[in-house]
């Protein structure tokens, strides 16, 4: 009798054991989830750089929507040319008398900063060609959260508006990195996101210009968004003085040069 109650008794215990046993996973799992919220809180996922939106208020997102664009593929043979990191003393002037001689139209991605640095270098020397937005100091914006990703670029916007005469309707993030904050602060300002679909290659073509600009002169395809800086290390010159035979290479191929906006409208009315 004692054995066999014994053993009831065990059982009795061996599923209470049981029941709190999966109450205790389940409340764990519980405490897991919100342990993970609580440390998302503190890490930069809500509300920090990885966030599209910030808090529970009115998101201000202007017209609500984000185009983000690498190339504009099967039009016309058109190619846009872009420049990100400048303005600087010793490579913009050179780039922008070699687009003045051979007439060509580019998109230049300036840094805020540089701008009010070096307002004398562009200013009044770029009406041919459009204005992006590359940040104020080119700090990488993927870091930031939304509001002070949109007070750096605000910052740059007001003054390359004020210098260039035209606010900024683009805008590349440095390094191509994006982040929610990015996001959130573009669509604030209404700008469309432009990144790119080919890159100059320097590194590859040391101290050879001629070389590297037949590279680019094969690789570049209807509605490419090509990228070059005129800021940066020394080997970046290589890209610049092959700019001529760039040109030349590829209106030979039957390319025309556009901005980045003209790319852009061809395509919508094609």
């Amino acid at each position: 009798m004692t054995s066999g109650g014994g053993a009831r008794w065990d059982r009795r215990a061996m599923l209470r054991g049981s029941a709190l046993l999966a109450g205790g996973v389940v409340a764990g799992a519980g405490g897991a989830v919100e342990t993970a919220w609580l440390a998302d809180r503190r890490l930069p996922l809500a509300g920090g750089p990885a966030s599209a939106t910030v808090g529970n208020r009115p998101q201000q997102v202007g017209g609500g929507a984000l185009q983000v664009v690498w190339n504009v593929p099967g039009g016309d043979r058109k190619v846009a040319l872009t420049f990100d990191d400048g303005p600087g003393p010793r490579w913009t002037p050179m780039v922008l008398d070699t687009l003045d001689r051979y007439d060509v139209p580019a998109t230049f991605f300036l840094v805020g900063e540089r701008v009010r640095r070096h307002a004398g270098l562009i200013r009044d020397r770029l009406d041919r060609h459009e204005v992006g937005n590359h940040s104020w100091r080119h700090r990488d914006l993927a870091r930031m959260d939304a509001r002070e990703a949109y007070d750096d670029l605000r910052r740059s916007h007001d003054t390359i508006a004020a210098i260039v005469g035209r606010p900024p309707r683009l805008v590349r993030p440095p390094y191509g990195h994006l982040g929610g904050g990015v996001l959130h602060a573009a669509v604030r300002l209404g700008y469309l996101l432009v990144l790119w679909s080919l890159k100059m290659v320097e590194g590859e073509y040391p101290h050879d210009p001629a070389g590297h600009a037949r590279r680019i002169v094969t690789d570049v395809t209807p509605g490419t968004i090509l990228l070059a800086h005129d800021v940066g290390p020394d080997n970046r010159q290589v890209a610049l003085h092959g700019l001529p035979a760039m040109i030349d290479g590829l209106r030979e191929r039957g390319f025309t040069f556009v901005t980045v906006s003209d790319l852009l409208r061809t395509s919508a009315t094609a």
